[in-house]
């Protein structure tokens, strides 16, 4: 009689325990589906709050200001902006001519006899003008065009690393939130054996071992159940410090949980990405710091015109001067070859980031096919036929069919198909960003002229 008891019991709680778990489709708790969360904050709303212009969200997204102010740039792109700006002074500055020179000279001054005083004076005053040969100032616009064009593929850098940063710490946090979920219910069944453990030996249906083991695994899933929720919370802190603003609600699960379809990888042009823009950039720049030191090998004539004043017989003279200097020490073939080897090495890059890119573009392809097959098969068969076994697990171990080291191994395969989906679903849209990173192709930019 005892025994039908605790068998009733048993199958009651867990049932409700089941019951409360998962839906069977995803494994997701059944009252907290994203259709049922219409104002969750989603990936648009944080990449909105970032100040991300590419993607707008068409709702304001929570926790943002709704004053219709654009959002301050976070830190990385105010810093690349300056640089652009920085870079656009330069070239105004490149472009300008030397400033002419007023030159005055007084001789024949505070001598003795005739000397005397300023009685035989000669007073010169005059202008001299630097005159640039050698194609000087095209070749320093064109330095400073090359150097603008690539502080603005830098600034267009730091915003793609914007977006993939906030994106990463997105996928954190709700990956985060997931796990959390998944140890907390996790948890609450070992809770719940523990009780029904208590119940069976109470009804001396079992001994006191099975009571203490479920005691012991009680324990150590609130503690991970603990541990979760700590690191979810940490991770949402993260992204409301990098976002500068309050993240409310729950993260977008739709978004989360969807796998675009994939296929075999396919190619890439490379030459088009924001990676091969800066490396050809530096290119650019290094070919006009050539120019540059070419022209300078070229001396710079000054000209000059002054009146003379010549006190003792008032009388005015003209002055004419030119001056050029005399490249004995110095004839600009050094900075030339240093300016040629720095082209060398420029070019050697570029092609090392060809390679490069490619390969990270083939190993972020790979790992994003690799995560969405894990994804679809964790969440989908895998984890069905984990839930099946799970609640074979517990009818069985309620009418004494199976011992409870069966029941704890069931829910333990349960839970880590669960996780394992999680984890999936996280490497799937972490790859799947990092290779949005990578090909993000390098916008035209004005002036730039490839």
């Amino acid at each position: 009689m005892h025994r039908t008891i605790a068998a009733f019991m048993v199958a009651a709680s867990l049932a409700s325990a089941a019951g409360a778990q998962t839906s069977p489709s995803s494994g997701i708790p059944a009252a907290t589906t994203s259709s049922q969360v219409p104002d969750a904050f989603s990936l648009e709303n944080a990449l909105a709050a970032g100040g991300m212009p590419s993607t707008p969200s068409p709702a304001t997204p929570s926790g943002v200001s709704a004053g219709g102010g654009t959002p301050a740039p976070l830190p990385s792109v105010a810093a690349a902006t300056a640089g652009v700006g920085a870079a656009t002074a330069a070239r105004q500055v490149a472009g300008l001519r030397p400033n002419p020179e007023l030159q005055a000279q007084v001789e024949n001054i505070g001598g003795t006899g005739v000397y005397k005083g300023v009685r035989s004076s000669e007073t010169t005053v005059g202008v001299a003008l630097p005159l640039e040969l050698g194609g000087k100032r095209p070749a320093r616009v064109a330095l400073a065009t090359a150097r603008l064009t690539r502080a603005q593929v830098q600034a267009e850098i730091s915003r793609a690393d914007l977006r993939l940063r906030i994106t990463q710490l997105y996928i954190e946090a709700a990956a985060a939130e997931r796990r959390s979920e998944v140890l907390g219910e996790q948890a609450g069944i070992a809770a719940n054996a523990f009780r029904v453990s208590s119940e069976r030996v109470k009804a001396g249906a079992v001994g006191p071992i099975e009571q203490q083991r479920a005691d012991v695994l009680r324990i150590n899933a609130q503690v991970a159940a603990d541990s979760a929720t700590r690191q979810a919370q940490a991770a949402r802190v993260n992204l409301t410090t990098l976002l500068a603003v309050p993240v409310y609600g729950p993260l977008d699960r739709v978004w989360f949980e969807r796998i675009d379809d994939y296929g075999p990888p396919r190619p890439v042009d490379v030459e088009g990405t924001l990676t091969l823009a800066a490396a050809q950039a530096d290119v650019r720049t290094a070919d006009a710091q050539v120019r540059v030191a070419r022209s300078l090998r070229t001396p710079d004539l000054t000209v000059s015109t002054f009146a003379r004043r010549l006190e003792a017989t008032k009388d005015n003279a003209a002055v004419v001067g030119i001056s050029i200097p005399l490249p004995f020490f110095n004839n600009g073939n050094a900075f030339v070859a240093q300016s040629r080897s720095e082209q060398t090495q420029a070019i050697a890059l570029r092609n090392l980031a060809v390679l490069d890119i490619r390969q990270q573009i083939a190993s972020a392809q790979t790992e994003v096919a690799n995560a969405a097959a894990t994804a679809r098969a964790a969440g989908g068969p895998g984890l069905a036929a984990a839930q099946e076994a799970a609640r074979i697990a517990r009818i069985g171990w309620a009418q004494g069919k199976f011992d409870q080291i069966a029941l704890l191994d069931a829910e333990r395969t349960l839970s880590q198909t669960r996780q394992t989906y999680v984890d999936a679903l996280a490497a799937y849209h972490d790859a799947q960003a990092r290779l949005d990173r990578l090909t993000t192709p390098a916008p035209a930019i004005p002036g730039d002229n490839r």
